[in-house]
């Protein structure tokens, strides 16, 4: 059987939390959330893992990486850079901003021939999640369009810290996404005389949002085709936007597009695990404890890698 790999968007430096956020420990030895993420991978079955990381910080976290997880699982490295377009395509010089979740997954093309989850470093998604994951990818190999995407409960994604943006997900009757909205500034609150999440949807209209209504944690399932067809749309992006200086090329972009041409299924799995993660400098602690229940509960080892 083949085994899916486990792509780790880990490039970004976490303008609002401050420094590599990546690389912060939050386990009892050190642990960092990703380090649980590949525990889980492993777990769920998954063969290898790629992580996709900036030129400038590569040769300490690639070490750190070695370091950490031995022989547990196979790993790979690419890295994502602005001039990483198509010929034909001149970068503007005053553009810094990355070109996104969807840029980020099409550095991985060349290392990745299996059907592949997409995570983000920083994100901690659940032992469930990754089962729910792993099963729906074993199950497409050799297949094209067949994409998933898990989807997380609203509620249990909202952080004590401050406001979060998500991907709100409307379904179909055999729970196939159909839309993506991305909603800014959500949090709990008393709005209205009454406590519900509320949010700010892609037209700036503040909204409430149904508290078991899947949420986009940026956890996907593809088949490698997605490579491909993200490369075609990534062109009609940049001839729209190459000089726009923050214009960001999003998984979701392309997800919905696909979709919509009839070019792809996403099937949205669902579960129960609650997410956390180091948004602000403010989750630090939250997630630390976090993680200490779950050790003390047996759900972790520890240390992780033995």
């Amino acid at each position: 059987m083949i085994k899916p790999t486990l792509l780790i968007l880990a490039a970004g430096m976490g303008s609002r939390y401050g420094g590599l956020k990546q690389l912060d420990g939050v386990g009892p030895n050190g642990e960092t959330i990703m380090d649980y993420s590949v525990y889980d991978a492993i777990r769920a079955g998954f063969g290898e893992v790629v992580f996709v990381v900036r030129k400038h910080f590569r040769h300490d976290f690639e070490e750190r990486i070695r370091s950490r997880y031995g022989n547990a699982i196979a790993f790979n490295f690419v890295e994502q850079e602005l001039e990483s377009i198509p010929v034909g395509f001149t970068l503007n010089p005053e553009r810094t901003k990355p070109w996104g979740t969807g840029h980020a997954v099409m550095m991985a093309a060349h290392a990745i021939n299996t059907p592949f989850a997409v995570i983000n470093a920083d994100d901690y998604y659940g032992q469930k999640s990754f089962e729910v994951l792993g099963n729906f990818l074993k199950g497409v190999a050799g297949s094209n369009g067949k994409y998933c995407m898990v989807g997380f409960e609203t509620y249990n994604t909202l952080s004590e810290s401050g406001v979060v943006s998500r991907g709100i997900c409307t379904v179909d009757n055999n729970n196939l996404l159909t839309t993506v909205e991305e909603h800014h500034n959500i949090l709990l609150s008393k709005e209205n005389g009454e406590e519900a999440i509320y949010g700010d949807n892609s037209s700036g209209n503040r909204v409430k949002i149904e508290k078991f209504a899947p949420v986009s944690m940026n956890m996907w399932g593809f088949t490698p085709d997605f490579f491909s067809e993200s490369d075609k749309l990534f062109i009609e992006f940049l001839n729209k936007n190459i000089s726009d200086l923050k214009s960001e090329f999003y998984i979701p972009y392309v997800v919905n597009k696909l979709i919509t041409q009839g070019m792809a299924s996403v099937k949205v799995l669902p579960t129960p695990d609650k997410w956390f993660g180091v948004t602000f400098k403010e989750d630090r602690d939250t997630v630390v404890e976090s993680i200490a229940k779950l050790v003390d509960a047996g759900t972790y080892p520890t240390p992780l890698f033995g």
